[in-house]
């Protein structure tokens, strides 16, 4: 899975935990990013909807949720993999853009992502395979790429990655099928129906997610955008149709409390934390004060995003700031009727319930 700036990986586990004791039928995840955790709900039974804003990660929702593994067919998927893989590199849009004029990718893997993305746009777009194939491209640049994840700089020197040739694979696809939806967040909230359990994890500051992994919308809607600055960012990452109110600290809170407001769910789950915009004390009072009888604070220690633990550099990757912290404090509020929550939370250590 990807290198992603707010990640839950290593709560995964956890949150798979709250979603199996709930006993829901239906979860979704508003902000599902990378469907990380929308694979856990999906993997624990539940009926799945994944909902994002951006291309890229509705390409992995229609791959790792809306699809059903026991209905792909094993061998065409394998066969246009092997096809896709035997290209010949063939430099284009991609090249000049991400190797050349940037340096994210090194020309011979560029030049195989050029080839290989004309021909899924031009053999498989009317395919089931299209957002499987798109998946295994994506998720192949991600091991060559030369950054530290994030899409707004590179690396100095190359990685060591980046000289590995680009390899597609099968992605590891889930039984059973769910829904994927392309939309923002305040509109969706409305049109979706009530769900059992419903999962959020927005945006905790000014940083976007729109020009922090442009590459990948760029490499998914292939419309080979004007680029402008040294990380050669889409020209329409300047237009204020691609800006999240989640992105606004003097809105975003009101528009987060909005959406709890609209939210028919039965749990609500929120991943947060200690660095946001939203204090601690403002998430529980709100949730009280719509009508949930409780509501529950897991807290727990994390490494920061690896960017932030390297410290602070200037575009010919010279250091040029200090690292004030290395861990922060990961939260997430479980809100419902009493007995729903109580029995969402059981089981869990007693040390990461650190306010009720």
């Amino acid at each position: 899975m990807f290198k992603y700036i707010g990640s839950k990986r290593k709560f995964v586990p956890t949150l798979g935990t709250l979603a199996r004791n709930s006993e829901s039928q239906t979860a979704v995840d508003l902000f599902t990013g990378t469907t990380r955790v929308a694979q856990e709900f999906k993997r624990s039974g539940l009926l799945t909807t994944a909902a994002d804003l951006a291309t890229y990660s509705h390409v992995l929702a229609q791959t790792y949720i809306e699809t059903d593994a026991e209905s792909v067919d094993a061998s065409e998927l394998e066969s246009a993999l092997l096809y896709l893989n035997d290209l010949p590199g063939k430099p284009g849009y991609f090249t000049e853009t991400f190797c050349v004029k940037s340096r994210f990718f090194q020309p011979h893997n560029g030049e195989r992502v050029d080839a290989i993305r004309e021909a899924i746009e031009s053999d498989f777009t009317d395919s089931s395979l299209y957002p499987l194939l798109l998946t295994s491209l994506l998720q192949a640049a991600d091991k060559v790429d030369s950054t530290t994840g994030l899409q707004m700089a590179f690396l100095k020197d190359w990685a060591p990655r980046s000289y590995n040739k680009l390899e597609l694979k099968i992605p590891t696809l889930l039984p059973g099928t769910g829904v994927a939806l392309l939309g923002d967040a305040m509109d969706l909230i409305k049109e979706i129906p009530p769900t059992d359990l419903l999962y959020l994890d927005p945006p905790y500051n000014q940083h976007r997610y729109f020009t922090n992994y442009h590459i990948w919308e760029t490499l998914v809607r292939w419309d080979k955008p004007e680029a402008y600055g040294v990380a050669q960012k889409r020209v329409d990452a300047r237009d204020s149709a691609t800006k999240s109110v989640f992105n606004s600290k003097p809105k975003m809170k009101d528009a987060f409390f909005q959406l709890l407001n609209d939210a028919r769910a039965r749990i609500v789950l929120i991943s947060y934390n200690n660095e946001s915009w939203i204090s601690a004390a403002q998430m529980m009072e709100h949730l009280r004060a719509i009508g949930h009888d409780r509501v529950v604070k897991l807290a727990f220690e994390h490494d920061r995003y690896v960017g932030a633990r390297i410290g602070i550099h200037n575009p010919k990757g010279q250091k040029v700031g200090r690292v004030s912290h290395t861990t922060n404090t990961e939260w997430i509020f479980v809100a419902g009727d009493l007995d729903d929550v109580e029995r969402t939370i059981r089981g869990l250590d007693e040390h990461v319930v650190a306010s009720q």
